[in-house]
């Protein structure tokens, strides 16, 4: 868990060097890749080419197809074709004899079939978008075209197409750029075998409008899906960070000393991450109030119930001097002798209650026995002499008797627990180990025939330095720890332990219960 943190950490780095905010980088995974979309404009150069290429064929179509039907045509006939061809393609056809003179022009026998626009006079949005054009091809590092103009020689060798056409024999293609930036597409087509050639000329403004048109829905959609990014955004980073910071508020306060004057937000209404988090952070809070109160609870106990020995252990002491009757010096003696034992007992008792939680923590659970463990606790206090003359038995009603634990620690809850069975038994009583199942779990009752718990003393009985012990317990013997820390072994084996409803022998029946193996 910890490389995984650590890994996570460096590729947080990583991507944000500069510790960029959540919004930021909420924007910033969102936008990039309208930003790689947006680049996608450039590769409309692409598209344009891809135009100019099949324009460039169908124009090579065009001329030699005219050029085949000129060829065997009267004057007249010609110049009926060159009319009708350049008036229905919207073209400028223009025939030259072997000598290179121009002998036709669609232009002047059938007046204009298109015109140049004007860039002077064109509005603000041809402008713009004449503009981006040429943004573009720079960008793109597009080849520019040769600007468009009508030569002051109308001669054929004027033109370099026409040129080439009259030294080479086939068929060539010149593209240019008229003054508005659309491109003029020149095609150049010997005409029989006689010398003659053909030129078309055509402005193809359709490729600067279907590239514009493309860009401009482009366009569209990025600054569409952008402003709709944006919005997104800014509405989860409102539903993540305001969130975080109110968090972040109250973890400065708690730790600042103040948590009492505020409530974490649980944010039940969330059940997404946040809100997790948040019911986390508030649990924690409340986990963290819990032990510093019980802390300081404890810290008082301690206090309180390490005093009243100090104080009898203080008073022998000093009374000791001005006492000279042997008897009556040798129970202070006895009274000071006390004492110090059950300092010595309530130091070590408060030493493993307040190391048990973390000793748990760190142990490795193990496979344990309850009623073997059982059997052996009982088997070692009746050779000590530790149970007076009560009959102790261990009753194994279940199979499998094994649950996973510390076997140190479940072994001190049988022996507190028989302990306290053995102190309030009755001379000679029958105290009653039963070791059960019930469902998926195992149960431990220690039953006594003594005087039973009242039922407002249930809980209190596990309540550090509640000791409410019999007549013919001496006083001090005992801390008051026992059942408190057996609970708490208890709890850390996500156990529960509890005074039973009913005792099968009349008196008190302590049962803890531990998750089956």
């Amino acid at each position: 868990m910890a490389e995984e943190d650590l890994r996570a950490s460096r590729l947080e780095r990583l991507a944000f060097p500069l510790g960029a905010s959540l919004t930021t980088r909420i924007l910033a995974v969102n936008l990039i890749p309208l930003l790689v979309l947006a680049l996608s404009l450039f590769f409309l150069d692409s598209y344009r080419r891809q135009l100019l290429d099949e324009r460039y064929k169908l124009a090579r179509i065009e001329a030699q197809i005219t050029a085949e039907a000129l060829a065997g045509a009267t004057p007249e006939r010609q110049e009926a074709l060159l009319v009708q061809i350049g008036k229905e393609q919207r073209m400028r056809l223009r025939m030259y004899d072997a000598a290179g003179t121009l002998i036709a022009d669609s232009f002047v026998l059938d007046g204009l079939a298109f015109t140049l626009s004007d860039p002077i006079a064109a509005p603000i949005t041809d402008d713009l978008a004449r503009w981006t054009d040429q943004a573009v091809n720079f960008a793109v590092g597009a080849d520019a075209a040769p600007p468009y103009a009508e030569p002051e020689d109308p001669a054929a060798d004027s033109w370099p197409e026409l040129a080439r056409v009259r030294q080479q024999g086939f068929t060539q293609i010149e593209l240019r750029r008229a003054p508005d930036g659309t491109p003029m597409i020149n095609a150049a087509a010997p005409v029989g075998l006689n010398g003659a050639s053909l030129l078309t000329t055509r402005n193809a403004v359709d490729i600067t409008q279907a590239v514009r048109s493309a860009r401009t829905s482009l366009l569209l959609i990025i600054f569409a899906a952008l402003l709709v990014s944006i919005v997104l955004s800014l509405y989860l980073a409102a539903t993540i960070i305001e969130p975080l910071r109110r968090l972040v508020r109250a973890a400065v306060k708690v730790r600042a000393g103040r948590e009492r004057e505020i409530e974490v937000p649980r944010m039940d209404e969330r059940t997404d991450e946040i809100g997790l988090l948040a019911r986390a952070v508030s649990d924690m809070t409340g986990a963290l109030r819990h032990r510093i109160d019980a802390v300081e609870s404890f810290a008082a106990d301690v206090a309180h119930e390490i005093k009243n020995p100090l104080a009898s252990l203080r008073s022998a002491i000093e009374s000791l001097p001005r006492v000279t009757d042997a008897d009556l010096r040798a129970q202070l003696e006895e009274v000071a002798a006390h004492d110090v034992r059950r300092i010595d007992r309530l130091v070590s008792e408060i030493s493993e209650a307040s190391r048990i939680d973390a000793e748990l923590s760190r142990a490795t659970f193990e496979l344990v026995d309850l009623a073997e463990l059982f059997a052996n606790v009982v088997a070692a206090k009746q050779t000590r002499g530790e149970v007076r003359d009560c009959v102790v038995t261990v009753d194994k009603q279940v199979d499998d008797a094994r649950v996973l634990g510390v076997p140190l620690r479940l072994e001190r809850v049988a022996e507190n627990l028989i302990d306290n069975a053995v102190s309030f038994s009755p001379p000679g009583g029958t105290i009653a180990v039963t070791v059960q199942r019930r469902g998926n779990r195992l149960a431990a009752m220690v039953c006594d025939e003594g005087p039973g718990i009242p039922d407002t003393e249930r809980e209190k009985v596990f309540r550090r330095f509640h000791s409410q012990r019999p007549d013919h317990e001496n006083f001090g013997n005992h801390s008051g720890l026992g059942l408190a820390i057996a609970r708490t072994i208890i709890e850390a084996h996500d156990g529960t332990l509890c005074v039973a409803e009913e005792s099968p022998l009349g008196g008190a029946c302590l049962m803890f219960e531990l998750p089956a193996t």
